[in-house]
């Protein structure tokens, strides 16, 4: 059973939202929040697996509560779940620990899916957010940073960033799967990145691809 906590300013979405998640079988509405700073609090105190986040809420909003849960119980996932599908919200929530983003009209099949995921440890955004997440303006300079990185997994890393699976990766390199995932795993450790999303995000921005 994944344990949920609904996080949404407005009593009405909160109720609409516990009623569909409610009918599926291994969802369970363990909490609910009318601002971030109790989203966090009770995020903790209930021990939940995936809250679900609003952006704009009163006292803290979503994108620092996201943050703040993320420093204090990273084992937590957020799923982002606004009608705002801001550049600079999307960046700034991905970047400051939410496992997805999506807008309320997603379908509630979809968002149950996206529940299950996040709860898997996978990254979920909605239709079109992927190109909103990556909307920031790449400085002047590559980073420092890349230079950590070796040619091979400078190769690792273009590959992720064209949506190439493990799999396909290793047969586009000769290599096991097995030495894909070390890349990938170090790719992470050496750039400070937590997830393959944010790997590709930052390859867009920083490397040529093509």
């Amino acid at each position: 059973m994944i344990k949920l906590l609904l996080a949404d300013d407005q009593s009405i979405v909160r109720e609409g939202l516990r009623s569909l998640l409610q009918a599926k079988p291994d969802l369970e509405v363990v909490g609910e929040a009318e601002n971030g700073q109790i989203a966090l609090e009770q995020a903790i105190a209930l021990q939940v697996d995936v809250v679900l986040m609003d952006v704009r809420m009163p006292v803290m909003d979503g994108v620092a509560a996201t943050r703040h849960l993320y420093e204090r119980a990273p084992e937590i996932k957020v799923l982002v779940l606004t009608t705002f599908d801001d550049d600079e919200y999307v960046s700034q929530s991905m970047r400051y620990g939410a496992k997805g983003y999506l807008l309320k009209d997603t379908p509630s099949e979809e968002l149950a899916e996206a529940i299950r995921a996040v709860y898997k440890g996978y990254t979920q955004l909605g239709p079109g957010l992927f190109e909103k997440a990556m909307a920031a303006p790449p400085p002047a300079d590559d980073p420092p940073a890349l230079e950590l990185l070796t040619p091979r997994e400078r190769e690792v890393l273009r590959l992720i960033a064209q949506g190439y699976s493990n799999r396909e990766i290793a047969s586009q390199l000769y290599i096991s799967e097995r030495t894909v995932k070390n890349h990938v795993n170090s790719i992470l450790h050496r750039l400070d990145l937590r997830d393959r999303t944010q790997a590709a995000i930052f390859a867009t921005r920083h490397l040529r691809l093509s």
